[in-house]
């Protein structure tokens, strides 16, 4: 090359590297995950069981990037259960998991704690279209169309016929022959749509959240015969209720009512799926459950919420439950196309690539960099597209920023009133984590 064809080389522009943004967002119980555009993941709120999966059980305040592990390719798809986290790599045919391990919720073959991503070897190879986390319990969607289930099982909510846990995933048989199309976990119970709409259900049913009628438990998978003639799209599990959406836009919700979560303008349980005749003008494009709030994405972007609201988890500017639904307003109007719900506080991913959070806050799980809780959506900067842009992230090698509240076990997870929640011989668990490097916590939490 020629000295005036070097000058002219060195005259043209690099094209800047693409704008990173956030893909999909997820919400455990008092942490929160993002996926990004480079299939980067990065998580914030309480760290405690090792569900943030930075290797350690530091809160974080603020979205940090999952960095120094050898994990590549990870992920494309990120989901939250309570206390743990799991993701898919498309490009290594991996899943991934990590926090809490009590009951075998990872699907390691223990009950150890794990504090960094770690392959679930018995589903390494297999396609994989959909994950689904509850509780204590987790559930994959194969290509093909059947469903491994695996952890806890104390009500039947592994579709395996029996209640022993589950250390491993182990196929559900019942769905020999049919093909899944999506499943949804919600504390102790689980739903799942098959690629011909039909609608099922199976775990603890004392609520009627499994939409069957009564208040029994199932151990395996049973179809939802209320909705005959409608054909079943979506699909999402709060605590112990139910919601899920028709091919025509219309949504059902069942199962637990207490705080208004199922949005019928009562506080009654419904033991079959209910048509939610307030949104029935809206065609509804996406949904999901918390602990005891519930949210709705309509076809125009709008998003709608009900339920609990005590740590403002609605967003609508007020800490009263509501049991029938209020839109939420976001800056500019702008649409949402994803929402999330955490047990006491929700994500929603907007048009724009902008990241908002509200409710609870106590842990740092909505990613301000702060620790108060919030009635309205509040955009996470560093995520969005019209504040950093993912360009400032903290990663886990960081000093985490830390704003140390130390929040007792029944602060955290209020039990509900007047139910007794613990079978005999249960109790406070034990923590049994095995990472020499994380301090272990004198007690694990009770769970309800």
């Amino acid at each position: 090359m020629d000295a005036k064809a070097e000058a002219a080389a060195g005259d043209e522009e690099v094209p800047e590297a693409p704008e990173q943004t956030v893909a999909l967002v997820s919400a455990g119980a008092n942490h929160s995950v993002a996926l990004l555009s480079s299939k980067a993941v990065c998580s914030w709120g309480r760290g405690e069981d090792g569900q943030l999966g930075h290797g350690d059980a530091e809160d974080r305040p603020v979205p940090t990037l999952l960095s120094g592990f050898d994990v590549p390719g990870i992920a494309s798809v990120v989901i939250c259960g309570a206390d743990h986290t799991t993701a898919y790599s498309d490009e290594q045919m991996q899943l991934y998991s990590w926090g809490w391990g009590d009951f075998g919720r990872l699907g390691h073959g223990n009950s150890s704690d794990v504090f960094h991503p770690q392959p679930i070897e018995a589903l390494q190879g297999i396609k994989i279209k959909q994950i689904a986390c509850g509780d204590s319990h987790c559930l994959a969607v194969t290509d093909a169309g059947q469903v491994h289930s695996w952890g806890r099982n104390q009500n039947g909510q592994l579709g395996l016929g029996n209640t022993e846990d589950s250390l491993l995933p182990q196929k559900i048989h019942a769905f020999e022959g049919v093909c899944v199309k999506m499943i949804a976990a919600g504390a102790e119970h689980t739903a799942a749509i098959l690629e011909d709409g039909d609608l099922y259900g199976w775990g603890w049913g004392q609520y009627g959240n499994l939409g069957l009628g009564d208040r029994n438990d199932r151990l395996v998978p049973e179809k939802v015969s209320s909705v005959e003639g409608e054909k079943m799209v979506l699909v999402a599990c709060g605590w112990r209720h139910t919601v899920t959406v028709s091919s025509s836009g219309d949504l059902y919700t069942y199962g637990w009512s207490k705080y208004g979560q199922l949005g019928h303008g009562d506080f009654e349980d419904h033991l079959v799926p209910h048509k939610l005749e307030a949104l029935k003008d809206r065609f509804i494009s996406q949904i999901a459950g918390g602990w005891r709030h519930t949210m709705a994405v309509a076809g125009d972007g709008k998003l709608y919420g009900w339920g609990w609201n005590k740590f403002g988890q609605v967003g609508v500017a007020d800490n009263v439950d509501h049991c029938s639904p209020v839109q939420v307003i976001f800056p500019d109007e702008q649409k949402v196309a994803q929402v999330a719900c955490g047990w006491r506080h929700t994500l929603a991913l907007t048009e724009n690539k902008n990241v908002f959070s509200w409710g609870r806050g106590t842990s740092g799980q909505l990613g301000h960099g702060e620790i108060i809780d919030r009635n309205t959506p509040k955009m996470i900067d560093a995520l969005s597209l019209d504040g950093y842009a993912c360009k400032n992230l903290e990663s886990s090698k960081a000093v985490p920023m830390i704003a140390e509240v130390r929040i007792t076990p029944s602060a955290r997870y209020a039990l509900v009133p007047d139910e007794n929640v613990c079978k005999p011989g249960e109790g406070i668990l034990q923590g049994n984590g095995t990472d020499t490097h994380v301090p272990q916590s004198d007690a694990k939490r009770m769970r309800v």
